[in-house]
């Protein structure tokens, strides 16, 4: 794999995280989910999620282990984002693209990396550390806040960033 190409997933949904079915998972023989919190689950500051969030997690729960990583590093409010979704396994401080925190959650799943998707909204977090680890990576559009967002400097520059990884992506010949 060349190097650009470790920035483009291997599922790209034009809708949030809930596009994600069961059957999209049984047609890539996934086990096992690591998604991403911030912009994926919940809109930024945010703990409550959104019904068809939380309607999301129960169906999947039911079929697959699943492990929240954020590089968020406020660890109460990750906690009580997972606390609140039913999801007992969750890390914060992840500092992805390394690999270490989520080398951790696949031993604890049991699972293969090529058996789990990592999914969230950043080429340059998510996708990277799923493709350097060998997973199956989806792309999800950012989720809408379920309150009226907070005007701030990381709303704004969350959206900077993503607009800037797929302008790099693009250029560099990676079709996103």
């Amino acid at each position: 794999m060349r190097s650009w190409h470790l920035i483009k997933p291997n599922l790209i949904l034009s809708e949030p995280i809930w596009s994600l079915t069961p059957e999209v998972m049984a047609k890539f023989g996934l086990r096992g989910l690591i998604l991403d919190v911030d912009d994926t689950l919940v809109g930024n500051h945010e703990i409550e999620a959104s019904p068809e969030v939380q309607q999301w997690i129960a169906l999947m729960q039911q079929h697959y282990q699943i492990w929240l990583i954020s590089n968020n590093p406020n660890t109460r409010r990750i906690q009580r984002v997972a606390e609140a979704l039913g999801l007992e396994s969750y890390r914060s401080r992840a500092a992805k693209p390394s690999r270490r925190v989520v080398r951790e959650a696949l031993v604890a799943m049991q699972l293969l990396p090529e058996q789990v998707a990592m999914v969230g909204d950043r080429l340059f977090t998510d996708t990277l550390v799923g493709n350097r680890l060998g997973m199956f990576t989806v792309l999800v559009q950012p989720i809408e806040p379920v309150k009226a967002p907070k005007k701030s400097w990381l709303n704004g520059r969350s959206q900077l960033l993503r607009s800037w990884e797929f302008w790099l992506a693009r250029l560099s010949g990676v079709n996103i």
